[in-house]
């Protein structure tokens, strides 16, 4: 069984409810990762009920600030609560992923006094060892790599694939990510509209999560629907690939009022013969 843990279900503009984009995946052999780290993913990651330093991958789908602006909390938090007994953590996503990763905790980065503060300082450094850890203490160590389409990794049970996720290019690369597990295949489709290529990835997958930005002749009224799906582009999309179940994320504010939510589902069934989950942030479902 794969569980999944909705983090993030909204877009750039904060909502009560949702804010941003981010995700946790728990595969069936024990092992935990992360797509995108939007807004306060770190602090959504332990209400779930998971904990930063067992986070060993981390998957980004592009670098927009509502998929990535957790990205420096989560980093220094997860070093910050180590004892340094833990795996690397391994982060891949289309550039600037490497860039990002060491001018937040390289040796000159922005967040270097930080780490070098609790290294150095004689009450961090004795809370580090209340903690079960051994001086002295080591600075962060991210293994980070800018990537593209094809085969990203490959663990001792699953692995990923990511295809071009048609959104905001030549600015931005944006990818969609595919994995497929001993419970099943999963796809989060990033930002995107309707293409081949994430149609092709989705092929089949047991779970396809795809933005769902707001209702489709809404956005198409109003110039909104280049480079992002709505709710019957979403259905489409899956319904072409033979997904078993479509999980609606990066849900816009308008969509997000209770009403209207109604008929949007109305409207992906319309298309969409598989089940359907309209996202909220702190949920969790399994594979």
């Amino acid at each position: 069984m794969a569980r999944i843990h909705v983090l993030g279900a909204g877009t750039p503009t904060p909502t009560p409810t949702r804010f941003g984009s981010s995700f946790a995946l728990e595969l069936p052999n024990g092992e935990q990762l992360m797509v995108d780290c939007g807004p306060a993913a770190t602090h959504k990651l332990v209400k779930v009920g998971l904990w930063p330093t067992n986070i060993d991958y981390m998957f980004f789908t592009h670098h927009h600030f509502d998929h990535d602006i957790d990205y420096p909390c989560f980093l220094l938090c997860r070093w910050d609560q180590s004892i340094g007994k833990e795996n690397k953590l391994k982060v891949f996503g289309p550039p600037p992923t490497e860039k990002l990763t060491k001018e937040i905790i390289g040796p000159e980065g922005m967040f270097a006094h930080d780490w070098k503060a609790r290294i150095g300082a004689p009450g961090s450094q004795q809370v580090f060892m209340n903690r079960g850890g051994t001086l002295p203490r080591t600075a962060p160590e991210v293994l980070a790599k800018d990537i593209g389409p094809g085969k990203v990794y490959v663990g001792q049970d699953w692995e990923v694939t990511a295809a071009p996720a048609v959104h905001v290019q030549p600015f931005l690369d944006s990818l969609a990510y595919r994995f497929d597990t001993t419970a099943g295949s999963i796809v989060f489709t990033g930002d995107t509209e309707p293409c081949d290529s994430v149609r092709d990835l989705a092929k089949d997958a047991d779970l396809l999560l795809c933005m769902c930005w707001d209702e489709q002749n809404r956005m198409e009224k109003m110039g909104e629907s280049v480079g992002q799906c709505g709710t019957t582009a979403a259905a489409q999309l899956a319904q072409e690939a033979g997904v078993k179940k479509l999980a609606l994320v990066h849900i816009g504010p308008n969509l997000s009022d209770p009403k209207i939510a109604k008929q949007a589902i109305k409207d992906v069934k319309s298309v969409f013969d598989g089940e359907i989950i309209f996202t909220d942030e702190l949920m969790s479902f399994d594979i």
